[in-house]
């Protein structure tokens, strides 16, 4: 395959995206706006001020979040060729649009977002109490994604540029018609599509439009949760993930020049790939406690890094190795000069 280069586009994303406004903050704000450190939640009524005050009463970070957008940056980041990948997705009209451009822009991902000017911009508050993140999104206009946007020519241009595909299941939730009208092409043009199962829920849900897109899925993505969700959704009678991976490998296939791959993590514990019939692990290095900034983000970096090689027509051996990479230096303690722009937030936990 020939070299990555710059304005290629060769990868599109489309998702939800999310500005991730991130700050140090004390105990007393969790406290104030009723939400439990260390974890993620979709913000209530009562919690909405909580953006606001963020950006006129603490230093702010501003991130391109949400899954599809993080993993998208991942693999930027990896290549290292300006405006290698692409994003597409919804925003509002607002000054947290403009902050998400600029912050996907300064990662140089190319980004075509739609504009919802009658609903504000999907944001995340990114809480950092000591080493702790505590998550709260507002989704917002992320949710709100048309397939008309994706027939516009300057839009539609990027997906046919594109080499490679990748989409979350959480999308799934969002615009069904827009993401079988771009596996519909990927196939018809033997190009590979990949999508991530995302979440338990979208497996037991969204079971009827992930149906649909199955069969034009060149790769799926999933840990072992979804990939026990997927598998008591479709009435496998197994929970061992070995079997679920080689089972979901062979669901019927639309574009059959090349075979599935079904790429299924379990923590710490070995990813297991499978394709024509065959599952193969791959053992995952154990990192040290004192190592480990936090973890958030990491399933998101793991597929970034997964594609990064993907794209350059490396074997799966080498896209596996730089996953494992790739969500290493997501969460250890960077002392490496590692761009601080590419810590992630676990967004991916959200209904995104």
């Amino acid at each position: 395959m020939a070299a990555i280069t710059e304005n290629s586009g060769v990868l599109l994303g489309m998702g939800n995206p999310l500005l991730d406004i991130s700050a140090h903050v004390d105990a007393a704000m969790l406290e104030k706006y009723g939400l439990e450190p260390n974890l993620a939640s979709l913000a209530e009524e009562k919690q909405m001020p909580i953006y606001d005050e963020l950006v006129k009463n603490h230093e702010v970070e501003y991130i391109a979040g949400g899954a599809t957008q993080n993993s998208i940056r991942v693999t930027q980041w990896m290549l290292n060729v300006p405006q290698a990948t692409g994003f597409i997705g919804c925003v509002g009209k607002d000054n947290y649009a403009d902050q998400l451009s600029t912050a996907a822009k300064a990662c140089h991902v190319n980004v075509e977002y739609m504009v919802d000017e009658a609903t504000p911009t999907g944001t995340c508050a990114v809480l950092v109490v000591g080493k702790e993140r505590t998550l709260c999104a507002n989704i917002s206009a992320a949710n709100n994604y048309k397939i008309e946007h994706l027939a516009q020519d300057n839009v539609w241009a990027m997906v046919t540029k594109a080499k490679f595909y990748y989409i979350s299941g959480f999308f799934l939730t969002v615009s069904p018609p827009s993401i079988m009208k771009v596996a519909q092409h990927a196939a018809a043009e033997n190009k590979p599509f990949c999508m991530n199962l995302a979440a338990p829920f979208i497996c037991e849900f969204f079971k009827e439009p992930l149906t649909a897109a199955l069969p034009y899925c060149d790769i799926v993505f999933g840990n072992e949760s979804e990939a026990e969700a997927f598998a008591k959704a479709n009435d496998y009678g197994t929970t061992d993930v070995k079997e679920i991976a080689l089972k979901l490998s062979a669901h019927a296939k639309e574009n059959t020049a090349r075979p599935r791959l079904a790429v299924i993590t379990q923590g710490a514990s070995p990813t297991i790939v499978a394709s024509e019939g065959k599952a193969t692990e791959y053992v995952v290095d154990a990192v040290g406690a004192d190592k480990i900034v936090d973890t958030n983000g990491a399933g998101d970096a793991f597929v970034g890094g997964f594609l990064s090689q993907l794209v350059q027509g490396k074997p799966v051996e080498v896209c596996q190795h730089m996953m494992i990479v790739s969500i290493g230096r997501s969460f250890y303690d960077s002392s490496d000069g590692i761009d601080a722009s590419m810590h992630l937030s676990s967004t991916l936990l959200l209904y995104l």
